[in-house]
């Protein structure tokens, strides 16, 4: 059955909220269990569909899970497929990083290349290059990867030709399975790439240097089983913040580590917001107007390109001109014009969205095109005078757990129901 989110705005945001797991930690680590024959158990999973995709990928190649309440336990004791296809690649990009694992640990792989999705082409051929380095044999066809190492891989020294998280992800997990030290250099730095490591030295690897530049990874030729808890999801505890902002509320997220949101505490200060922070907790009140900025996505600990969207949204009512460079998606402003509907003054040349604050945003039926986008029009919505109604809701459930009833302990006044064939019609298509 479709549902759509529906806010009635104005209501300002008060409250404490804890952040749940973040989401861009549990996928590569859940996918590390591949690694071992013995149970890996994690605590803190968030209750998202991309982590049911991601489950029920590693049960296609044979992993035993056990599932409940925020916590799963998946034990691989032999790989029963090497291949991932396009359905599941398509349905979770993230599905392209059991490249990796499946290549230390079967010797073989067979996964179907993600493509393009609404926020821009994201290219492989870093993973590609760095898995050829490590002695992989890949081959192209028909939009699949075959990927052997009849020989199993061998450790190198991989240099990025781009700090990507996700390759930075692969790579480690592959490397954690090959006896040897592989290098890294010009590696991702997030706190996600963090977590990954700790989860791998507690599986047995040996990894120095996560969360900087350089990362020295020694290889065994067998790993273990762990126990982890996730840590908490900065985007998510960003995307609350924001929403204090645009409400001109007071709420404070627990569960967060402050650090972790980088470059992101400043902007919010630029706001004209108060910030405080305790080491596990981060506060925003906003009792100002909300202050013009102009900002550029870029790598950790820079402006994250996840809270772009959501900080858009905020800056629709901003007193005056603001500017934002996208630098790391180059189709990342499909939320644009859907807060064009509800009265925003944006315009995008290129890679650079001008955004010229209004008085007020008027609430209006809209779509969700990509997770952050539809976390913006959520934001913009709890603003707007009046109903604003939200379709294609299941983007939204991918990133953010329990995001109604959240904002509904914080004061807002949202429901979830089922769209009607009247809404549809009213909509129009």
């Amino acid at each position: 059955m479709t549902e759509f989110i529906e806010i009635v705005g104005g209501k300002s945001l008060q409250g404490t909220i804890k952040a749940s797991g973040a989401k861009n930690a549990a996928l590569p680590m859940l996918m590390a269990a591949l690694l071992s024959e013995e149970e890996v158990f994690f605590q803190n999973i968030p209750n998202l569909l991309d982590v049911d995709l991601t489950v029920n990928l590693l049960e296609q190649f044979g992993a035993e899970v056990k599932y409940a309440q925020g916590n799963i336990a998946v034990k691989v004791p032999a790989l029963r497929a090497v291949e991932a296809s396009y359905s599941l690649v398509k349905a979770l990009r993230a599905s392209f990083w059991v490249l990796g694992p499946l290549l230390a640990r079967g010797r073989a792989a067979r996964v179907a290349l993600p493509g393009g999705d609404a926020i821009g082409t994201r290219p492989v051929d870093i993973h590609l290059n760095a898995l050829t380095k490590m002695g992989a044999d890949i081959t192209l066809k028909h939009g699949v990867v075959f990927a052997s190492a009849v020989n199993g891989l061998r450790p190198a020294e991989i240099d990025f030709s781009f700090p990507s998280v996700g390759a930075t992800h692969q790579i480690m997990m592959a490397a954690a399975l090959t006896k040897g030290t592989t290098v890294l250099k010009g590696a991702a730095c997030e706190p996600e790439v963090i977590a990954l490591a700790d989860l791998l030295n507690k599986m047995g690897a040996k990894i120095e240097g996560a969360g900087t530049p350089n990362v020295a990874i020694v290889g065994q030729e067998t790993l273990g089983g762990a126990q982890v808890s996730m840590i908490g999801d900065r985007i998510e505890a960003g995307t609350y913040l924001l929403a204090s902002v645009i409400t001109g509320g007071d709420l404070k997220v627990e569960g967060i580590d402050p650090n972790h949101l980088g470059d992101f505490l400043e902007i919010l200060s630029n706001l004209g917001a108060t910030v405080e922070t305790s080491p596990n907790s981060i506060r925003v009140i906003q009792k100002n107007n909300i202050r013009p900025i102009n900002v550029t996505t870029e790598v950790f600990p820079g402006f994250a390109t996840d809270l772009q969207a959501p900080l858009m949204a905020a800056l629709t009512l901003a007193e005056g001109e603001s500017t934002i460079e996208e630098n790391i998606f180059e189709g990342r402003f499909a939320h644009v014009q859907e807060l064009a509907r509800m009265g925003a003054n944006i315009n995008v040349s290129d890679r650079t969205a001008t955004i010229t604050g209004v008085r007020n945003l008027s609430g209006a039926p809209i779509e969700a095109s990509d997770i952050r986008g539809g976390a913006a029009l959520i934001l913009a919505g709890l603003a707007a005078e009046g109903v604003t109604s939200i379709g294609e809701i299941d983007h939204i459930r991918r990133g953010y757990e329990k995001f109604d009833s959240k904002l509904r302990n914080l004061g807002a006044q949202i429901t979830c129901r089922p769209e009607e064939i009247e809404d549809i019609a009213a909509v129009g298509c």
